[in-house]
């Protein structure tokens, strides 16, 4: 029994993210604790709608986070690889020391993100339950913040949805 551990979805899983490299435009790697790449971000620059695509390690596209068109500037939609909107990212209330955002998931619990979105030091929750937590205090690397994401939880899609965060505070 006690062999398990370690193994994936048993363990928390940190990854180190990029920030203000999420412009649109810009491609880079989401590496894993060990320095690993484990997801890419190919940031495209279309006509009207900013998107930006997750990749697993394979090249396949995972999510695809794009800017909804003639709506209010603070909501994304979060796509699978089949177009379908698997979550919608909101500003949910915006106060002097804290941002609050929602994330409504199509076939899963709303999520709730609390903190400073733009010193990357926030919590995602489902409920009272911790989702991911995201700081820079892991890596002392400049321009840099680690995303840690509870056992169980789907790791591209709260990669993602960090991913969104940062490029709809830093609009």
């Amino acid at each position: 029994m006690g062999g398990l551990r370690g193994r994936g979805e048993e363990s928390i899983q940190r990854y180190k993210m990029h920030e203000k490299l999420v412009s649109i435009g810009d491609d880079y790697w989401i590496e894993n604790e060990a320095g690993e790449r484990e997801f890419y971000v190919d940031g495209k620059a279309l006509r009207l709608r900013n998107t930006l695509i997750i990749k697993d390690v394979q090249g396949n596209e995972v999510y695809k986070l794009q800017e909804k068109l003639l709506r209010i500037k603070d909501t994304m939609d979060l796509q699978d690889a089949d177009g379908k909107t698997v979550a919608t990212i909101k500003k949910a209330l915006i106060s002097p020391l804290r941002d609050r955002w929602k994330v409504e998931v199509a076939d899963g619990p709303e999520m709730e993100v609390q903190g400073n979105i733009l010193d990357h030091e926030y919590k995602i929750e489902a409920g009272r339950e911790k989702v991911a937590e995201v700081s820079k205090r892991w890596f002392r690397v400049r321009d840099t913040y680690g995303v840690e994401i509870e056992p169980g939880q789907d790791s591209a899609l709260i990669l993602a949805i960090a991913a969104a965060l940062d490029q709809m505070a830093h609009d």
